[in-house]
C-alpha cells in the first residue's frame, strides 16, 4: 500500500517561497540539491547521500494501520551519520507556512519549531487526502494528541526527512493544546490497557468468566475516537426518513413512544485474539489477548419499531440497502466514527437490534455509549456504534473509514504493498470462538485433576452445540460442559461458558491444553493461525492454546 516515492526538495523550493529565495545560502560551503535518484538527497558534491523513506501516517484516521511497515522501512533505511552535518534551514513565521495549505502550493506543516514539506505523502496516507490536510499549513501537534502512538523517537525521525526549515525564534511558542483525552471517564484499575488515547482495555482472562454477565466495569473497552460528553437534557437522536425528512427525538421521547425490549447480547471485537497472529507474522493493530469479548443484558427499543415510526416498511429491504449509524465522538476535523448494517438485519421479523440506554439494569456507562448507542446482536463489535447521533437509510454502506478502509479480511497472501480495501466486504458476522480463560499461560498446575474453564460463541445467532478440550495438544479430546442461558434457534447472541475437569495424565510434566468450539451449523474453528493471518490481526479464530507445567505446589 506505501509506495516510496522520489522526494526531491533543494532550489525548486526556493523558486516557490519568495522568503526562501531571498536566503543567501551562497555563502555556506555545503548546499542541498535535489537528487534525481530515486527517494534520496545529495550535497552539492554528490559525495555523500542521505536515505530517504516514505514516512508512515504522520496524522489523522489510519496513523495505526501502517505505523509497523513504516517502522521497518525506516529501520532498512538507516541515514548516513555524515551526512549534511551542520546543513543551515531557513526560517519561516507561521503566516508563510500557512500559505503552504493545498497540493498547489505544497503542504507545509509545524511540529516544535520545525517546518515540513509532506506534500509528497498526501496520497500516501491510508486515512486519505481529506484528513492529513486538516493539518495543512498549520501544526501536528493537536492531531497527534488524538493518536499517542506518534509520541515516539522514532516516528520524529521518519518526520524530519521532509524537514525543509525552523519557525521563526519569536513563533516558536504555541498556546499549550488542551488533551482531548482529558473529560475521559475513570477505568477500573484491573484492566489491562492496550491504548490509553484512545482508550482500549480487556478484563483479565480469569475474570472474564467468573459470571455469565460481565460486569460493566470490566467490560472490554474498545474506543477510537475520545470519548464525548453528551448532556441528556439536550440530547436528541436524528432518524432521516423517506424523502429526507428528519425525525428528533430525546431519550425521554423514545422511552415513552416505544416499547422496551431486552437482550442478552456478547460482543466481540474483531482483533479480539489479535496477539495470536502477531506470533505467527507482524500485523497491525492492537494486541488484544483473549478478552476483547463481553456479555451484557442490554436494554432499549427496538431499532425496526423507531425505522417504522420514521417511515419505513419490510418492503425497503427488497433492494440492498443500509441502516448507517453515527456517533458523537468525531475528531478533531469533525468526522464521527459511522458504521453501517445491512437493513434486512435491522428490519427483519423479530429483529433484536436495539437503541440500548440500559447495561445489565444500569444506565449507560460513557465508555459504553451514553446515552445511547447501538447493539447488533451477532456481529462485530465495530457496527455497534455508541453515542449514536444519527440514523440513515441508504443504498451505500456507511462512507466512514472503520466501515471502508478497516475490519475487513483479506487473504494471507496480501500485504500492505497490495491490499486493496474496496475488494473485500465489510465485517459483519462473525466466525465461531472460543477460548481457555484457566488455567493461565505459564501456569503450574499440580497432578491430580484439573479444571479447565473458557467460553464459546458464533456469530449470527449461531448457537455453540459442543467444545472439545485436548491435554495433550490435539491428540485426544473430551468434551466440556456448556453452561449459559438457553436461546433460541438462530437467536443465540450470547456466549456459552464451558467447564471440564479432567485427570491429569499421570507422569505428565507439562500439558498443551487445547479447546475447539463447534456451532449450530456445524462451523468449527482451524487449528492454526497461520492459514488464516491477515494483515490487520482481524478474524482470530484458531483454536486455542495454553501450556502448563506440572508439578506439585
Amino acid at each position: 500500500m506505501l509506495l516510496l516515492r522520489p522526494i526531491v526538495r533543494g532550489s525548486w523550493v526556493l523558486q516557490r517561497t519568495p522568503r526562501l529565495a531571498a536566503v543567501a545560502w551562497g555563502a555556506h560551503p555545503q548546499v542541498w540539491t535535489p537528487s534525481r535518484t530515486h527517494g534520496t538527497w545529495s550535497l552539492g558534491d554528490g559525495s555523500r547521500r542521505w536515505k530517504v523513506t516514505a514516512v508512515g501516517a504522520l496524522l489523522g484516521l489510519g496513523a495505526g494501520l501502517a505505523y509497523g511497515d513504516h517502522r521497518r522501512r525506516a529501520a532498512e533505511a538507516e541515514p548516513d551519520a555524515e551526512a549534511m552535518p551542520g546543513a543551515p534551514y531557513p526560517v519561516f513565521t507561521r503566516q508563510e507556512v500557512g500559505r503552504h495549505r493545498s497540493l498547489a502550493e505544497r503542504v507545509w506543516v509545524t511540529y516544535g519549531h520545525e517546518v515540513f514539506d509532506i506534500t509528497d505523502f498526501v496520497e500516501l496516507h491510508p486515512g486519505g487526502k481529506s484528513k492529513i490536510l486538516l493539518a495543512a499549513g498549520g501544526a501536528l501537534e493537536p492531531f497527534w494528541a488524538m493518536y499517542a502512538v506518534h509520541s515516539q523517537e522514532h516516528v520524529l525521525q521518519l518526520l524530519r526527512a521532509y524537514k525543509v526549515g525552523e519557525l521563526s525564534p519569536e513563533q516558536q511558542s504555541q498556546p499549550t493544546q488542551g488533551d482531548p483525552y482529558a473529560g475521559d471517564p475513570p477505568r477500573h484499575p484491573a484492566l489491562k490497557v492496550n491504548s490509553l488515547k484512545p482508550f482500549n482495555a480487556e478484563p483479565p482472562a480469569e475474570l472474564l468468566t467468573e459470571t455469565y454477565l460481565t460486569p460493566n466495569q470490566l467490560f472490554f473497552k474498545r474506543n477510537h475516537l475520545p470519548v464525548p460528553a453528551v448532556a441528556a437534557a439536550s440530547y436528541r437522536l436524528q432518524v432521516e426518513g423517506p424523502g429526507g425528512r428528519v425525525l428528533e427525538l430525546s431519550l425521554p421521547e423514545l422511552k415513552r413512544r416505544f416499547p422496551k425490549h431486552e437482550v442478552t447480547v456478547t460482543l466481540q471485537c474483531a482483533g479480539n485474539r489479535r496477539s495470536e497472529m502477531s506470533r505467527v507474522r507482524q500485523v497491525k493493530g492492537l494486541e488484544w489477548g483473549v478478552a476483547a469479548i463481553s456479555t451484557a443484558r442490554w436494554g432499549g427499543v427496538r431499532l425496526r419499531d423507531v425505522l417504522a415510526h420514521a417511515g419505513y416498511g419490510e418492503e425497503e429491504a427488497a433492494g440492498e440497502q443500509h441502516v448507517c449509524f453515527e456517533g458523537l465522538d468525531k475528531d478533531l476535523g469533525g468526522a464521527a466514527y459511522g458504521a453501517s448494517i445491512p437493513f434486512r438485519t435491522a428490519m427483519g421479523r423479530g429483529a433484536d437490534v436495539l437503541l440500548a440506554y440500559e447495561m445489565n439494569g444500569e444506565e449507560l456507562p460513557r465508555d459504553h455509549g451514553y446515552p445511547l448507542r447501538v447493539v447488533v446482536p451477532g456481529v462485530v463489535g465495530a457496527r455497534n456504534v455508541k453515542w449514536l447521533g444519527r440514523v440513515s437509510v441508504s443504498r451505500e454502506e456507511s462512507p466512514s473509514h472503520w466501515q471502508q478502509n478497516d475490519y475487513k479480511g483479506f487473504s494471507p497472501a496480501v500485504d500492505w504493498d497490495t491490499v486493496d480495501f474496496t475488494t473485500a466486504p465489510a465485517i459483519q458476522e462473525l466466525p465461531v470462538q472460543s477460548a481457555i480463560t484457566a488455567p493461565a499461560p505459564g501456569a503450574t498446575v499440580p497432578p491430580g485433576e484439573l479444571t479447565v474453564k473458557g467460553y464459546a460463541w458464533s456469530g449470527g445467532g449461531r448457537g455453540v452445540v459442543r467444545v472439545d478440550v485436548s491435554l495433550d495438544g490435539g491428540r485426544t479430546w473430551r468434551v466440556a460442559e456448556l453452561t449459559g442461558e438457553e436461546q433460541g434457534p438462530g437467536r443465540a447472541w450470547a456466549w456459552r461458558l464451558w467447564q471440564l475437569t479432567a485427570p491429569v495424565p499421570p507422569d505428565a510434566a507439562e500439558l498443551d491444553i487445547v479447546c475447539k468450539a463447534v456451532d449450530a451449523s456445524y462451523n468449527v474453528q482451524p487449528d492454526t493461525v497461520e492459514p488464516i493471518w491477515n494483515l490487520r490481526g482481524v478474524l482470530s479464530n484458531a483454536w486455542h492454546r495454553v501450556r502448563v507445567t506440572v508439578a506439585e505446589e
